[in-house]
């Protein structure tokens, strides 16, 4: 059966953790859509991992609708997230809705993801309002980047503690259907999820959280820019496709590629024939 909100309200009741894993193209997404990954996230992630940015602050609207419509195309049985760019939802209610609803009707996705607790409280009130499910995301928010002053782990002291689990509080009483808990201790991240009737999902936040997600590329070792502590590698993918490439590289080289069984044959004599007349109609 198709992953729905309700599928993630149900594993949070019977405590059956949830699989996450972002996503930006339809090939891959055909693969997650038959390895049994509960939902994908077409997260602003892109901005490093496809399109070279060093953050995720320059990600458009257009980038985030045009990667999600091939995400949509390859996982049809899943629950496709897609996250808000930076300042499609922080300028006004108005403006959140209307990029959200973008994000449904032109990309295709079931649901929304935006940063932030208290502060996009009414956004997300809003966004549920206008019958679209809202995952939240509070903890280390990479759109927050300049003003958290790097990628810290947050809540360690008790005020941030405090303000994390108001945050987390706030977002399900604005209807929050699930909230991502990013680099956050993992006592603080089992903490919000007990008290949370809606299912956290974690990343950098420890085993107790209702879910796991992680950037596909990170967990295949395809992106080494940066190598978060909490990525665990799944393959070696990257290593793999490295040695690939430089072995398709020597065998066109050498013309070892392509073989007599993987080109099409035809008479010789057609050829010469066709050469003949060309030559022909030349003169």
């Amino acid at each position: 059966m198709p992953t729905t909100v309700q599928t993630f309200a149900e594993a949070k009741a019977k405590k059956r953790p949830l699989t996450m894993l972002t996503c930006y193209d339809y090939s891959t997404a055909k693969l997650m859509n038959g390895a049994g990954i509960d939902s994908i996230l077409v997260g602003d992630s892109l901005g490093n991992t496809i399109l070279g940015y060093p953050n995720t602050l320059p990600v458009t609207m257009e980038d985030m609708i045009h990667h999600c419509q091939a995400v949509t195309r390859g996982a049809p049985d899943l629950l496709v997230v897609c996250d808000m760019p930076f300042l499609s939802y922080e300028t006004s209610v108005y403006d959140a809705v209307t990029n959200a609803g973008r994000l449904i009707k032109e990309g295709g996705a079931d649901a929304v993801k935006l940063e932030g607790g208290r502060a996009v409280a009414e956004q997300i009130r809003a966004i549920v309002a206008a019958g679209i499910p809202v995952q939240a995301h509070i903890g280390l928010t990479p759109q927050s980047i300049h003003a958290l002053g790097g990628f810290k782990v947050q809540g360690k002291n008790l005020d941030a503690a405090l303000a994390l689990i108001a945050d987390a509080k706030a977002v399900q009483a604005a209807g929050a259907f699930s909230v991502v808990i990013e680099c956050v201790p993992a006592p603080l991240a089992k903490a919000i999820t007990d008290l949370l009737d809606i299912p956290t999902i974690g990343i950098g936040a420890g085993p107790d959280c209702d879910g796991q997600i992680l950037v596909y590329q990170d967990m295949l070792g395809m992106y080494t820019d940066f190598v978060p502590k909490f990525v665990r590698p799944f393959a070696h993918i990257g290593e793999a496709m490295t040695r690939a490439f430089q072995d398709y590289a020597r065998a066109v080289r050498d013309r070892s590629f392509p073989n007599a069984a993987e080109q099409f044959d035809m008479d010789q004599a057609l050829v010469d024939q066709a050469l003949a007349q060309s030559q022909e109609s030349e003169a």
